[in-house]
């Protein structure tokens, strides 16, 4: 067989076009990587608001049952609400409030991890869904959202008219254990019980003073707001003593 320049001139220029239509392959996948990324953490964070939904249900269900909230459960509870010592159902002392855990377990719900926790889509053992619990004294009657009868005993109208229960913040600007700072900040300041997903960067610890830190800071006030450049990717629901209100008079519980 004769070599041919054209053949040859062919067969390069197959070559070279071979390498561009790989380099062009590699493009449009690192393209499509970035949004399909993109799609799997919105899936995520769709999937948590619905995990919250179904927790802030199972909360106000055991409340109808049980005339009581749940107290947080603690890493050592294994999933089962925690009491503090001397604490039981019938005086709400909680062995912590505010930092601790939803009660899975106690709840019911599933799937849990192997220590009895709900972990949100993110699944890491930092994304244990956290719960905290409104346990201040409500018209004379101490821990009164989380002691058997205790909203009972506190009355229709005490209830509805205590001045704060726990504060939700639209931003962490001026938050603190006593509310949101300016009124414009406040998304509520009646919020019975409040449920957090720590979300995808869940397993580095929050910049101390940043938002994610105010959720974990064990005192009486979240943030809860889009996500941010700065690294806020929460998501945060809760019931409002409204809420919680309603459900107690449609099981019977009040007045």
């Amino acid at each position: 067989m004769r070599w041919s320049p054209r053949r040859s001139a062919r067969a390069g220029f197959s070559l070279l076009e071979l390498v561009i239509a790989m380099a062009v392959a590699a493009v449009l996948a690192t393209a499509l990587a970035i949004p399909l990324a993109s799609q799997l953490q919105l899936a995520r964070a769709s999937e948590a608001r619905r995990q919250l939904d179904e927790a802030r249900d199972a909360l106000l269900g055991f409340a109808s049952a049980h005339g009581r909230l749940p107290c947080p459960a603690i890493n050592a509870s294994r999933g089962e609400e925690a009491f503090a010592p001397g604490g039981d159902a019938g005086n709400g002392r909680c062995a912590d409030f505010h930092g601790g855990f939803l009660p899975g377990a106690t709840l019911g719900l599933a799937p849990l991890d192997d220590a009895g926790f709900v972990r949100d889509p993110w699944q890491t053992p930092a994304n244990r869904v956290r719960y905290a619990v409104h346990g201040a004294t409500v018209n004379g009657v101490d821990r009164a959202l989380t002691r058997a009868n205790g909203m009972q005993a506190a009355t229709l109208s005490g209830l509805g008219g205590a001045p704060h229960y726990l504060f939700v913040c639209a931003t962490g600007e001026g938050a603190g254990p006593g509310g949101c700072g300016p009124a414009a900040n406040q998304l509520t300041r009646r919020a019975a019980f409040v449920l957090v997903s720590a979300g995808p960067n869940a397993a580095l610890a929050p910049a101390p003073g940043s938002e994610e830190a105010l959720n974990l800071d064990g005192d009486a006030s979240f943030v809860a707001r889009d996500a941010t450049a700065q690294g806020f990717d929460d998501v945060v629901h809760w019931a409002s003593i409204n809420s919680m209100i309603h459900r107690m008079v449609s099981a019977g519980r009040l007045p």
